[in-house]
């Protein structure tokens, strides 16, 4: 494979919370790299998927969804999303189709708003388009299409109808992408598809499985670290994980009555990681109380997001 044939680039993927990002990420990857609630704000921190299409190497990254963040770790995760915008070749907005972009208190204006400062021309991708008939959908593209950088540019290059979901429009999106990505030589190994070790990956299934069992705010109280991971001589893997929650009355509610609400997560995430693994999985999950972590800079270098002052 010569060098000059070859194509590799960073892709990013940015949007307000709930655009879909982490569904298309697996979408075009063909695994499940990011994991996917239907809460808002699951993402936390940026996670990479690697797609290949012909001689193209495509570096995904998923970025947290972008709102106005009141919160320590907010504020930490939109910063992160926006850190991944500037460093990529490609960047592509998701638009959630059925939510219609308002001129204030939008997190999706204030996204275009902040596109337009810096100055970055991005993809647009309208996602969800299963959902909505086709008369809104082409009134949303005209209304977004007509955006304009501030020297009077269009903001966007391209735009895409997709369904991240049931794959519509993916391929197409991917094809073009494997285009947009500079020419230059590969930076991973050809069956490779993520870049976060394994341990981090595991962790996210189990806060997954958290996410789409607890209710309200306890969700995004709690944080996991895979502790403990060893290979076992039959093949399969022990893996030792900690739920850490930041007040004593969490811990009750994410245990379960006699356990049995972290039973049913284990579970859960068992059968996901056998399945993204091929092979058996003996896991454990413990549930802790660790005050304040949520002002601890050490567990913030842990989920790979800097740590705000203030």
């Amino acid at each position: 494979m010569s060098t000059q044939a070859t194509r590799c680039g960073y892709v990013a993927l940015i949007g307000a919370p709930n655009a879909g990002k982490s569904t298309l990420l697996n979408a075009l990857v063909g695994a499940k790299v990011a994991i996917v609630s239907p809460k808002v704000q699951t993402t936390r921190a940026r996670l990479t998927g690697i797609a290949i299409e012909d001689q193209s190497q495509m570096i995904f990254v998923d970025t947290p969804g972008i709102f106005e963040p009141k919160r320590r770790l907010e504020r930490a995760m939109v910063s992160d999303a926006w850190s991944g915008a500037g460093d990529a070749d490609v960047v592509a907005l998701l638009v959630d189709s059925r939510r219609p972009v308002k001129a204030n208190n939008d997190d999706t204006q204030v996204i275009l708003d902040a596109l337009r400062k810096r100055g970055k021309q991005a993809l647009l991708l309208i996602n969800k388009v299963d959902a909505v008939e086709r008369p809104e959908l082409l009134k949303l593209a005209d209304k977004l299409s007509a955006e304009k950088m501030d020297d009077g540019g269009p903001l966007f290059s391209d735009i895409f109808m997709i369904s991240a979901l049931t794959g519509d429009g993916v391929q197409d999106l991917g094809k073009f992408l494997a285009k947009a990505v500079p020419e230059g030589p590969w930076l991973y190994p050809e069956d490779q598809i993520a870049t976060a070790p394994m341990r981090y990956l595991a962790a996210e299934v189990t806060r997954e499985k958290l996410f789409l069992n607890l209710h309200q705010e306890l969700p995004y109280q709690l944080t996991v670290e895979t502790e403990a991971w060893e290979e076992l001589k039959d093949g399969s893997a022990k893996v030792s994980q900690v739920v850490y929650v930041s007040r004593a009355n969490h811990k009750g509610i994410v245990l379960g009555k006699g356990g049995s609400l972290i039973k049913k997560v284990g579970e859960m995430s068992r059968k996901d990681l056998e399945a993204q693994m091929d092979r058996r999985v003996h896991l454990f999950l413990f549930v802790k109380v660790r005050e304040n972590w949520l002002d601890d800079p050490e567990r913030y270098r842990e989920m790979g997001l800097d740590f705000p002052k203030n």
